[in-house]
């Protein structure tokens, strides 16, 4: 851990060469990175003696290492981060989107279970990816508890750590979560994370298609977050002024245009 923190890093699909993505929107896009990047990325921090470790080994003993976690639960968590990783020893946590398992693109609920019987942890990214800070507390309830549950059952072991789909969290949220038994909350606020950090509002960086490896690897030392974390919280106050859904709407046309 340097002395600003851990780095826990947001990745999402990792790109393959013929291989349509998941979701086509320039939104999700975005955050495909391709496995070229991916294993150069990963080829980097074992070279500068820094492991890949998965959340709970974030919280309890960080060391020198940068946490993995990667959102949405596509089948290139399996059958191309996963051996990556293993080939490094790395380790990472993977957050599943319950509802998403068995649509094109992602895995299967046994590939699932194959994903946690190969040793790597498994997280939850809710049922169906809905933005939590516009939901009832019916819907928190069944979004973060019920996913809990889901989920448990087809991986067969427990699910101790949740992310908020789309980064949107309050305290309702945290409620729920450490209601239903969870040990932590990841966000998309960016920061580092120290021993300080309260463990129900975890920060991360994502990792973008577009990232070159030298900004890569000042990201995972803490240096450069500036203009993140102030991109965040203009983005943030645009989701807050206009809403969710306007603010996503938005967001792909802009991307759209600059294709």
């Amino acid at each position: 851990m340097s002395a600003s923190g851990t780095a826990c890093l947001m990745y999402h699909e990792i790109e393959l060469p013929g291989r349509s993505l998941c979701d086509a929107d320039p939104g999700y896009a975005r955050y495909a990175v391709s496995l070229d990047s991916f294993t150069k990325q990963l080829q980097l921090l074992r070279d500068s003696g820094r492991p890949g470790v998965n959340v709970s080994q974030m919280l309890t003993n960080p060391g020198n290492a940068v946490a993995l976690t990667f959102d949405d639960g596509c089948e290139t968590d399996l059958i191309t981060a996963a051996p990556t990783l293993a080939k490094l020893g790395f380790q990472a946590t993977f957050y599943l989107t319950v509802g998403f398992l068995g649509r094109r693109g992602f895995m299967t609920r046994q590939q699932a279970r194959d994903l946690g019987d190969a040793g790597f942890e498994v997280g939850c990214h809710s049922i169906s990816h809905p933005y939590l800070t516009d939901m009832d507390q019916g819907g928190l309830q069944l979004e973060i508890a019920g996913a809990k549950k889901q989920l448990e059952d087809i991986v067969g072991r427990a699910v101790k750590h949740y992310s908020c789909p789309g980064g949107r969290w309050d305290q309702r949220v945290v409620a729920v979560a450490k209601q239903a038994g969870y040990e932590s909350v990841a966000t998309s606020q960016v920061g580092m994370n120290t021993p300080a950090t309260d463990p129900f509002c975890l920060s991360r960086i994502a990792i973008t298609r577009d990232l070159a490896l030298a900004d890569f690897q000042r990201l995972c030392s803490g240096e450069g977050l500036w203009d993140q974390q102030l991109r965040t919280r203009a983005l943030g106050m645009a989701k807050r002024l206009i809403g969710n859904a306007a603010y996503n709407r938005l967001r792909s046309a802009l991307l759209g245009m600059g294709r």
